[in-house]
């Protein structure tokens, strides 16, 4: 189906086709195997950005951490949960974040990217136990302790 372009001031009809393409216009789109080739410290500083980018949300989370608080009410649960999903997910999907990578320095990549979700997964357990989520404290496990079993019983003076 041809299109058609109707000029206003001698209604003359004339096909698109026959137009001229607009500037910068290039029917290659073969442009990411020029920006390969021309600039490869490129695709490692890109890299590196995504190696780095739970690194640079640890400071992030602790603000958030701090304006949640330590109650125990829906916001600071919810935040919670984030600062868990997050980094549990990122490592789980580890090899498809680094299967673009490319180059020596792929493995040095792969285990800051993995210490970086480290460090904000020991952030969310931190607040866990700020919160008193976490059973540290005798107190918490009284209720699978044995009672005390009594030697002796004695009653109003009167040995038994």
């Amino acid at each position: 189906m041809d299109h058609f372009k109707v000029s206003k001031s001698d209604h003359q009809v004339s096909r698109i086709s026959d137009l001229r393409p607009p500037v910068g216009y290039s029917e290659t789109a073969n442009v990411s195997d020029r920006v390969k080739d021309i600039d490869p410290d490129l695709i490692v500083k890109r890299s590196w950005d995504v190696a780095l980018g739970p690194v640079k949300q640890v400071p992030m989370n602790i603000i958030i951490m701090w304006m949640a608080g330590n109650s125990i009410s829906i916001f600071p649960i919810m935040m919670v949960g984030m600062m868990f999903f997050r980094p549990i997910q990122a490592l789980i999907g580890i090899q498809n974040t680094f299967k673009l990578i490319e180059g020596y320095q792929g493995p040095l990549q792969k285990i800051v990217y993995f210490f970086g979700n480290v460090i904000c997964l020991a952030l969310a357990v931190y607040k866990c136990q700020v919160m008193g989520l976490l059973p540290t404290q005798p107190s918490d496990w009284l209720a699978f302790v044995e009672p005390q079993k009594r030697m002796e019983w004695s009653g109003g003076g009167i040995l038994l």
